[in-house]
C-alpha cells in the first residue's frame, strides 16, 4: 500500500477494475469514441462484476462501501485512457446515481436501485441549463403540481449519458423561494420528454451528452425523490460526492500522462541521446510528479474526512480547484514532450490531453469553486 488511507480489501478493487479496464475497454476505446457512447453490454458486465453500486445498500444489491472505497474505484477507473467511458461510468455510479441512494424511499429503490447497481438501467442527472450550471438557483426548468402529477416543462443542456439513459433525475422549480428546487425521477419514454439533440464535443468522445426538453411532461407525484422544494440541497450535498470523483479523473489523468511521457522520453532519441538526457525535461516531470502525489494525498484526506462525518466543502472545492487546473498543465506538458506525435489522433496522449480540458470547467468551475473556498474563511 502507498497510502496510510489503503487496506488489503482496497488494492484488491484497485486489481479487479484494472484487470476490467485492461480486457473490456482498452481495446474497443477507439471504436466507442467513433459511435460516441459506450455499449450497454460493458455496463452490465460492470454491474455484474459488481462495481456499479458500490455505494448504495446491500438490501438493493449494493456494496455498502464507505467514501474511502468508492474513491480508490473512481481512481482506478480513471487509468484508462478513454474518459468517455470513465465519466459515462461516473455519472451513473457518483453523480446521479447517489440522487436515489441518498433520498429515494423504499418503494422508489426497490423499484429501480437492484437495476441501478446491475447496469440494467443507466442514470444520469439533469442539473445543468443554458443559463444555469453551478449556479443550481438559477434553473428555470419549473415543475407544476397538478393533481396526483408533476408537469414539468423545461430544458437542460449538457448532459452526460442523456442520450442513452434510462433514469434521470431532474431538478426543477417548484416554488417561488430562489432555492426552492425538487428533485424528480423521469424515465425514458415519459411523454413530452425528449432528447433536443445529441451535442458534439471536443473530448469525452465516447460519452454521450444531450440537451433534453421537458414540455408538459406528466410525472406521478410518487416521483418526487426526497421532499418538495429541498432539492437545492441534496443537489449541493451530492456535489461533493462528484467533484471527488472528478478529482480522481483529473489524478488518474495526471498518473497515466505522466508513466506515458517517462516512457517516451526514455526511447526518444534527439540530440545525440534520449530526450531523458535533457535536464529540463527530467526536472520539469519530477515537478509535476510531486504536485499529482501531493492532490492524490489531499484527495485521500477529503475521502476520509467523508467516513467521519466532517463539512467538507471548502475543501472539496480546494481539491476540485486544484486538480482541474493541474491536470491541464500536466498533460499539456506531457503532450509537449511527446512531440508532433502528441498532436497525432488515436495516441493516449492527445486523447488525455483533449479530455482533461473539460475537468476546470464541468462539475464546477475553478472560478466557482475557489469562490466557495473564500467564502469560508
Amino acid at each position: 500500500m502507498d497510502s496510510i488511507y489503503l487496506t488489503p480489501e482496497h488494492e484488491l478493487l484497485r486489481d479487479q477494475v484494472a484487470k476490467f479496464i485492461a480486457r473490456e475497454v482498452e481495446p474497443h476505446g477507439d471504436r466507442w469514441e467513433e459511435q460516441g457512447f459506450v455499449p450497454r453490454e460493458v455496463l452490465r458486465r460492470m454491474g455484474a462484476a459488481g462495481l456499479l453500486g458500490l455505494m448504495y445498500e446491500p438490501a438493493y444489491g449494493g456494496g455498502g462501501a464507505d467514501a474511502l472505497t468508492n474513491l480508490v474505484f473512481a481512481e482506478a477507473l480513471s487509468q484508462s485512457t478513454y474518459a468517455g467511458f470513465i465519466i459515462t461510468v461516473l455519472v451513473h455510479t457518483d453523480m446521479a446515481g447517489p440522487h436515489l441512494h441518498h433520498a429515494g424511499h423504499p418503494a422508489q429503490k426497490d423499484r429501480y436501485l437492484r437495476a441501478v447497481c446491475a447496469g440494467e438501467k443507466i442514470c444520469a442527472v439533469g442539473i445543468t441549463e443554458p443559463g444555469a450550471g453551478s449556479d443550481v438557483a438559477g434553473i428555470r426548468t419549473t415543475a407544476r403540481r397538478d393533481g396526483d402529477h408533476w408537469v414539468l416543462n423545461g430544458t437542460k443542456m449538457f448532459i452526460t449519458n442523456g442520450v442513452h439513459a434510462d433514469l434521470y433525475f431532474v431538478a426543477a422549480k417548484s416554488g417561488p423561494g430562489k432555492r426552492e428546487v425538487s428533485m424528480f425521477i423521469v424515465e425514458k419514454g415519459t411523454p413530452g420528454f425528449s432528447v433536443g439533440r445529441a451535442l458534439k464535443k471536443t473530448g469525452w468522445l465516447s460519452s454521450d451528452t444531450a440537451e433534453l426538453v421537458f414540455d408538459n411532461v406528466r410525472v406521478p407525484a410518487s416521483h418526487l425523490l426526497g421532499e418538495e422544494g429541498k432539492g437545492f440541497y441534496s443537489v449541493m450535498k451530492n456535489f461533493q460526492t462528484e467533484r471527488i470523483a472528478l478529482a480522481a479523473m483529473a489524478v488518474g489523468h495526471c498518473q497515466r500522462a505522466i508513466a506515458l511521457t517517462l516512457d517516451y522520453v526514455r526511447q526518444r532519441q534527439a540530440f545525440g541521446g534520449p530526450l531523458w538526457n535533457q535536464q529540463s525535461i527530467r526536472q520539469r516531470l519530477s515537478m509535476m510528479d510531486a504536485k499529482t502525489r501531493a492532490a492524490r494525498q489531499f484527495m485521500y484526506h477529503c475521502a476520509w474526512r467523508v467516513t467521519q462525518g466532517h463539512d467538507i466543502v471548502q475543501d472539496v472545492s480546494m481539491l476540485k480547484a486544484l486538480t482541474g487546473e493541474l491536470v491541464n498543465e500536466v498533460v499539456q506538458t506531457c503532450q509537449q514532450f511527446h512531440g508532433g506525435m502528441g498532436y497525432i489522433r488515436e495516441t493516449a496522449i492527445e486523447r488525455l490531453w483533449r479530455d482533461a480540458r473539460v475537468l476546470a470547467i464541468g462539475g464546477g468551475a475553478t472560478e466557482v469553486m475557489l469562490e466557495e473556498v473564500a467564502k469560508r474563511y
